[in-house]
């Protein structure tokens, strides 16, 4: 087996060799440098040893990306505890059964999550400590309270003269299989489960990362996270592998919207971008293609001297617009809007689709977007094999199988749950329906569980119904759901583009009728519409963006 290195012991190094460069930057906030993180975390784990916190215990932490956050995280790992990330989205009763569940110890909380949680809810914790400052909101422990009273004063008598790069000294994995974090799925089951992720995993995602990004980035380079660090998607590829690099991560530490994204991409210039689709498709549809879909722009691209030298043009504005010195997009955790797609490739757009699974830290398939097939999300990544459970693997869609270093432990106190989704040979069942080709390329077609079966046994894939409705007139996002045999489209219209054409609700049903017919002529029989049924307001959604298939059967 390949040797594996301590990922604590990586930790330790990144910052070591990058003792005085920026790191994390709250943006429009606080900049620490690598030291300053060292500093911080060698506090949290003077708290933690002064207030009875063991190695294997398990330390929560629930709020929006910070610099706090990521300190708090990394503080754990090399501490030896177990990190639980939370994500901040989810509502009280969610926090306090994860904090529960998996029998946390202290809990960090940011300035949001504070004012929704309940102490009480929460008996078996020992302390909740706010993230902007690490105070005390909770203490249930005469330790705990003195240790953060006396705190600096303890780190001066641990370090009389001043800390420095030989102080730093961190826990070292016994073995690559210690656990070393539960991340709750978010899922759209309705139900979270806990994914046991050991140090290997960590440490796999970060090499996988290093060998199709290493060439194409530097130390010192700026980066920013976007995606829920709490997300395993977002951990691995805007904090993780950044920060072992030695680049400087910025966090959007307020609600992300589409237009503090902008103004972030064209101050920070990110060398790399990682996105949800909903994020790409927004900026795409609202600042792209109302500018291209005018008489004269459909005319020009008609013309196939002057097409090449359009779309080399919208290419440079779309690039500019993500802040013009990234090497890739790269897009993932939902599907990809094919209208968007094409689009993107016809105008040789740098950008690529990747594959993944919490349970797997996340990557499972990823292609480098000069080598993408469109449609696809990518080839199995390094460390990872991929198969289709099909008898024909490249025209019956099958249940993705996998199988790697990624692969989690189980799920934490569930080993029903373990057994179904990995077998004896260490295959992750992942639940998603796909084909490959000749390539090995993955194509998906769904989830297994919202698989429908039309009325003489057809394979409906509401995904892909949803895709071509999506890209229709008015369409903001839709939910394709089975009644007695008959298919119906729940839509969201865009009802600002409806104000702004002046269009009644009677002309926005009028508008999803003539959608409805047009789309049935290019469904087979079994999958037509009989119903686009209108929705006043969007579809709840997960912390990855998308939509909870449960809420809407």
């Amino acid at each position: 087996m390949e040797h594996i290195p301590s990922f604590n012991a990586m930790i330790q190094q990144s910052i070591i060799d990058h003792w005085n460069d920026d790191a994390l930057t709250d943006y429009k906030g606080a900049t620490l440098q690598y030291h300053d993180v060292a500093r911080k975390i060698e506090k949290l784990h003077i708290l933690f040893e002064n207030s009875g916190v063991q190695k294997g215990d398990k330390i929560a932490l629930c709020g929006r990306n910070s610099s706090q956050w990521a300190v708090a995280f990394l503080a754990t790992l090399t501490y030896g505890a177990i990190a639980v990330p939370i994500l901040h989205e989810f509502n009280a009763e969610q926090i306090h059964n994860i904090v529960n569940h998996s029998e946390a110890k202290l809990l960090f909380v940011g300035d949001h999550v504070v004012t929704v949680i309940n102490p009480d809810e929460m008996p078996a914790l020992e302390g909740i400590i706010n993230n902007p400052d690490y105070s005390l909101f909770v203490s249930r422990s005469e330790k705990l309270t003195y240790a953060r009273e006396h705190l600096n004063e303890m780190f001066g008598q641990r370090y009389p003269k001043y800390f420095r790069k030989e102080h730093v000294s961190y826990h070292m994995e016994e073995s690559p299989e210690e656990l070393a974090l539960i991340n709750y799925t978010s899922g759209t089951t309705g139900f979270s489960k806990g994914v046991m992720i050991p140090y290997r995993a960590l440490w796999s995602n970060y090499d996988f990362a290093l060998s199709v990004l290493g060439s194409k980035i530097k130390a010192g380079d700026r980066i920013i996270s976007i995606l829920p660090m709490a997300h395993m998607y977002g951990m691995a590829f805007e904090f993780i592998f950044e920060f072992l690099y030695g680049c400087h991560v910025y966090y959007l530490s307020r609600i992300p919207s589409p237009a503090i994204i902008a103004e972030a991409f064209a101050n920070i210039k990110p060398v790399i971008i990682i996105a949800v689709p909903l994020v790409i498709e927004k900026i795409i549809r609202k600042r792209v293609f109302p500018k291209i879909q005018n008489n004269r722009m459909r005319l020009l691209m008609q013309m196939p001297v002057v097409n090449l030298r359009v779309n080399e043009k919208i290419c440079e504005q779309v690039v500019n617009a993500f802040g013009g010195k990234f090497y890739e997009i790269i897009i993932g955790g939902a599907a990809f809007n094919q209208e968007v797609e094409r689009f993107l490739k016809r105008i040789e757009f740098p950008y690529t689709v990747g594959y993944g699974a919490t349970e797997c830290a996340p990557i499972i398939c990823y292609s480098d977007w000069h080598t993408f097939a469109p449609g696809s999300c990518g080839r199995a990544a390094k460390h990872m094999e991929v198969r289709i459970d099909s008898p024909n693997a490249k025209l019956i869609p099958g249940e993705i199988l996998t199988r790697g270093l990624n692969v989690m432990l189980g799920y934490y106190k569930n080993e029903e749950a373990t057994r179904q989704a990995l077998d004896d040979q260490g295959w992750y069942h992942t639940g998603d329906l796909g084909t490959m080709d000749e390539y090995g390329n993955v194509f998906i077609k769904g989830r297994c569980k919202n698989m429908l079966l039309g009325s003489n046994g057809q394979n409906i894939y509401p995904e892909e119904i949803e895709d071509k409705v999506n890209s229709m007139t008015l369409v903001v996002e839709s939910v394709v759901v089975q009644r007695a045999e008959k298919l119906v489209a729940m839509v969201y219209p865009d009802y600002d583009e409806a104000k702004k054409l002046g269009l009644t609700n009677e002309d926005i049903r009028g508008v999803m009728e003539q959608n409805r017919t047009q789309l049935n002529m290019a469904l087979p029989a079994y999958a037509k519409l009989t119903e686009i049924e209108i929705r006043s307001e969007e579809f709840e959604k997960t912390p990855k963006k998308s939509i909870k298939r449960y809420l809407y059967k």
